[in-house]
């Protein structure tokens, strides 16, 4: 049974790990698809950082958009998928980095992880999807 609106925006706005997918932009190669944490606000656009020169940054410039898919399986089994134009990109700061962290890990924990990657991540940058096409669902307890 697919979600309603306010549904799907308050799980896209929990923090789960979301697959990003872009087009690879090459006949052969399939899509790019990979792991990544997001920001998120009922209502509003989806933020994710990653390194300025990534193969998926440099895909996301090609492309001028993307894909994010986030699921669980408990209590039920369900997911949402949203997809749209990139309508900003600039250079991440140590307060997006704290941010985006801060939603994954425990309060204990973002100091060091925050020290650690902008110490050995290299450059970051936040790129912004306006949500245009949403697919969600709640399959029941199966």
């Amino acid at each position: 049974m697919a979600l309603t609106r306010e549904e799907r925006e308050q799980f896209l706005a929990e923090p789960h790990v979301a697959a990003l997918a872009v087009a690879s932009g090459d006949g052969d190669r399939a899509p790019l698809s990979v792991p990544i944490w997001y920001e998120y606000e009922a209502g509003g656009d989806v933020r994710i950082l990653t390194g300025r020169t990534s193969r998926k940054a440099e895909l996301i410039a090609a492309a001028g958009r993307f894909t994010l898919l986030v699921d669980r399986l408990e209590p039920t089994v369900r997911y949402v998928s949203v997809e749209g134009p990139v309508i900003d990109t600039r250079p991440a700061t140590r307060a997006d980095l704290e941010h985006v962290s801060a939603r994954y890990l425990p309060a204990e924990k973002v100091a060091g992880y925050v020290d650690f990657a902008w110490e050995n991540h290299g450059e970051q940058m936040v790129i912004t999807l306006r949500p245009e096409r949403w697919v969600s669902s709640d399959l029941g307890q199966v």
